[in-house]
């Protein structure tokens, strides 16, 4: 844990800034998010207003435990039992919003559900707790483009607008997958850091996936998504002249130029964990990026998820997939 995080008056405050209707950024094990207490309208709005959101695309709701969530969501008893096995971890429920839920109407986008989760980081634990509030959290960068895995990345978009929690680096380096529960049904609705297969695993049952053009409804559903300067150019054997190259497992004999390996070795926990700040390094290195193929399988995925969103046309940001 860097030396800027050991101070426990950094936490206070950082919460006192949150109970004010500021903003912080945060780590988690997956990205750093840009928080605002979940129950204050003003806040959150600085939130969209601050990254440049579409009011249309709702938050996640980040708490510090399950009892937490149980005050804004109603849980069916599949939800509970998923969040038992995965929570703390990479994993948002989107559940109905309970009558009477405090949080603000701005963070469902007007719908009836709301995505919770608890990361699994304990300085956003820490913060949670301290400032006695759910965050409203999405990814702390300016929309669509690509999600900090660490602070640096979060001060270069905002520079001293927002305050940073330093956590260091995300250990997962993709955002949470996405489940919307519905009675004893679990459909994805994002591909994330914690692979179907695991929680098709625990239910016993094929988890069914959002289909092509679904409506939004959940954060990460937008065609063009998590996007670099740099254009991409997916499932490429080798780089083009004057394309760098983002390679998975052993890289072809001659690559002339700027490239990185998200992992030598073909390990996607690894590939996961350099995806976006290895694009982040090659975006700022070359205008074009050729990205070698990935397998589907596993956290493949996620990663294969988010690149194709990255590589999508930029006009494409609209409310369906």
């Amino acid at each position: 844990m860097p030396a800027a995080v050991q101070d426990p008056l950094e936490i206070v405050r950082l919460a006192g800034i949150l109970k004010a209707g500021g903003l912080v950024a945060f780590p988690t094990e997956t990205v750093y998010g840009l928080g605002a207490d979940a129950t204050n309208s003003a806040a959150v709005l600085s939130i969209y207003e601050t990254k440049g959101r579409p009011r249309f695309n709702p938050l996640i709701v980040h708490c510090a435990d399950l009892a937490m969530a149980e005050t804004l969501v109603a849980f069916t008893p599949l939800a509970r039992r998923l969040a038992a096995r995965f929570w703390p971890g990479p994993l948002t429920l989107v559940l109905p919003r309970k009558p009477g839920s405090p949080l603000s109407d701005l963070v469902t986008a007007g719908l009836d559900t709301v995505g919770v989760r608890v990361p699994a980081h304990p300085l956003t634990q820490a913060l949670i707790r301290a400032a006695g509030m759910p965050l409203a959290g999405p990814s702390a960068n300016p929309s669509g483009r690509l999600s900090p895995t660490a602070a640096a990345q979060v001060r270069s978009y905002f520079g001293g607008r927002v305050p940073v929690l330093d956590g260091g680096p995300c250990t997962a380096g993709v955002e949470s997958t996405i489940l919307a529960i519905r009675d004893d049904a679990a459909i994805q609705l994002r591909a994330g850091a914690l692979p179907r297969d695991e929680i098709e695993a625990e239910i016993g049952r094929p988890v069914a996936v959002a289909a092509a053009g679904a409506a939004v409804a959940a954060p990460g559903m937008l065609a063009s998504h998590y996007a670099p300067a740099a254009a991409l150019r997916l499932d490429a054997a080798a780089p083009r002249p004057g394309e760098a190259f983002l390679g998975f497992g052993p890289m072809p004999a001659a690559i002339a130029g700027v490239s990185r390996n998200l992992s030598p070795s073909g390990d996607l926990r690894e590939a996961a964990r350099n995806l976006f700040s290895m694009l982040h390094e090659l975006d700022g290195e070359a205008a074009a990026i050729a990205v070698a193929p990935i397998p589907q399988t596993g956290l493949g995925e996620a990663i294969n998820d988010r690149l194709r969103r990255a590589a999508a046309p930029r006009d494409q940001l609209s409310r369906t997939l």
